[in-house]
């Protein structure tokens, strides 16, 4: 393998001159391209979802009675949110703020590959490719984690394969491992261990900087995680059990069919037995793989390194790992860290090709007809989802307007399914699981009897769902207080 990583072998110029000045303007103009895109097909008044109001809700303008903020969730994304969360409760302006973050986030996670590739507009491509899959748009305008992971993972690669890195390399390490770490703990050491690895394996690499950068972006992003685990929950282990079980138990499980089906969703795919899929929306693990493996093969065939994008590639199999074969569930967004740093060789690949196009009018039909048909699929998808999550979360107002009929006012403890938390948010209520010890005033059901000691309570229906066969059930004499 070659290792010679120098200026010249990742496209660095002489010095005094500045040739990824137009990579990273094209980077900028993707970056705003995406954040409209975005803001276009995802209404900035969508009411906040389940995880989002979890988040949210740290916040004295959207507090609720008693939203808990279980064991796998970290303090990152209501860092995040702070600066408006804090002082106001308007959905639009909370999603016009995380626009525009995930746009500066979409920016400086590919802006140190302008600095790397031999091709600096690869990182515009790149950061195109990622921007373009559907549940990126969707969740530009949410208070969700995975887009800040996957940005940190790769700004901190982009970063360490600096040929010369000083302080300003070993920052943007250090800075990326810790947001990677702060907002998924698990995540953080996905994308650490390759990075440490290939600091140990590849020559031009070695050395204390690169390593030392990555090890404390890791503890200053763990620190706020280990802290509460102490305080909250009795320790390292307890933590990590608890959130296990929330998550229904961390183990060996095989859940690529379940991460495949949902690439046209649902938003959360749990379980995925029966699950449909869209054969156009299956069609990005065919391209992303054929995309890297040209990107691969050209840049060996030119006789340049392959090393930096195949750390690309390292990176991002890395960081998929623990969802295909530990978590036995899946939503479209948790592999968007892996997909990030593998839209960087893909992005090489796809510029290969196009370069191809210019000499061949067959090659050319056949980049315009699949670069069409992915847009077309991810934006198809991203309005299905909009639509379905707009009425979706429409039914929480109904299942809320039915229990104040029957007397729920605030103070009052609502029992369910896992929807029981937005639902009781929305109403003003605390939510507790169905096996809590504590007294409920109501319960909410769906397409299910009353447990054993609710049975005897009034029952009323909830007309005009978009979800069939909701119902709620209210503790008979209830002034909805909780004693």
């Amino acid at each position: 393998m070659r290792t010679d990583l120098g200026p010249a072998a990742v496209g660095h110029a002489a010095p005094g001159r500045s040739p990824h000045a137009g990579g990273r303007r094209a980077l900028a103009a993707v970056c705003v391209g995406f954040v409209t895109v975005a803001g276009v097909l995802v209404p900035y008044g969508l009411p906040l979802g389940w995880d989002e109001i979890v988040y949210a809700s740290r916040f004295g303008p959207y507090d609720g009675p008693g939203v808990p903020f279980s064991a796998p969730r970290t303090r990152g994304v209501p860092l995040l949110l702070a600066p408006v969360a804090s002082w106001t409760d308007s959905v639009p302006l909370l999603r016009l703020w995380t626009t525009a973050l995930a746009g500066g986030a979409l920016y400086l996670g590919f802006r140190p590959w302008a600095g790397v590739l031999r091709r600096p507009e690869a990182a515009a491509v790149a950061a195109g490719l990622y921007g373009s899959l559907w549940f990126a748009l969707f969740y530009a305008n949410s208070a969700m984690p995975n887009h800040y992971t996957a940005m940190g993972a790769v700004a901190a690669t982009g970063c360490f394969l600096r040929p010369r890195p000083g302080r300003g390399a070993y920052a943007g390490i250090a800075a990326g491992t810790a947001v990677v770490t702060l907002i998924r703990p698990n995540d953080g050491a996905a994308v650490a261990l390759p990075l440490l690895v290939a600091a140990s394996l590849v020559p031009a690499w070695r050395g204390r900087g690169r390593p030392a950068a990555v090890a404390a972006g890791v503890a200053a992003g763990a620190v706020p995680w280990i802290v509460e685990a102490w305080l909250r929950f009795g320790g390292v282990g307890a933590r990590l059990a608890e959130a296990s079980d929330i998550q229904g138990g961390m183990r060996p499980v095989l859940s690529l069919r379940a991460h495949l089906t949902a690439l046209d969703g649902p938003l959360l795919c749990r379980p995925c037995t029966g699950d449909s899929m869209d054969p156009g929306a299956a069609a990005w693990w065919l391209l992303l793989p054929l995309l890297v493996a040209v990107g691969l093969w050209t840049t060996r065939r030119a006789g340049r390194p392959a090393a930096p994008l195949g750390l690309a590639v390292a990176v991002g199999a890395s960081a998929s790992l623990p969802y295909l074969f530990l978590v036995p569930y899946a939503a479209p967004r948790f592999l968007l860290p892996a997909y990030a740093p593998l839209a960087l060789p893909a992005a090489v690949g796809l510029l290969a090709v196009a370069g191809r196009a210019r000499g061949s009018r067959p090659v050319a039909l056949a980049l315009a007809v699949v670069l069409l048909g992915h847009a077309g699929v991810q934006i198809s998808q991203v309005r299905t989802h909009v639509g379905v999550q707009e009425r979706a979360r429409a039914d929480w107002q109904r299942i809320s307007a039915v229990l104040r009929e029957g007397g729920v006012r605030p103070r009052c403890l609502v029992k369910g399914n896992s929807l029981a938390i937005p639902v009781a948010y929305t109403a003003g209520c605390a939510s507790a699981a169905m096996g809590d010890p504590a007294r409920a005033t109501a319960v909410i059901l769906r397409g299910a009897d009353p447990p054993r000691w609710a049975r005897d309570w009034p029952r009323r229906p909830v007309p005009g769902t978009y979800n069939p066969d909701w119902s709620v059930a209210v503790r008979p004499g209830t002034e909805a207080t909780v004693p």
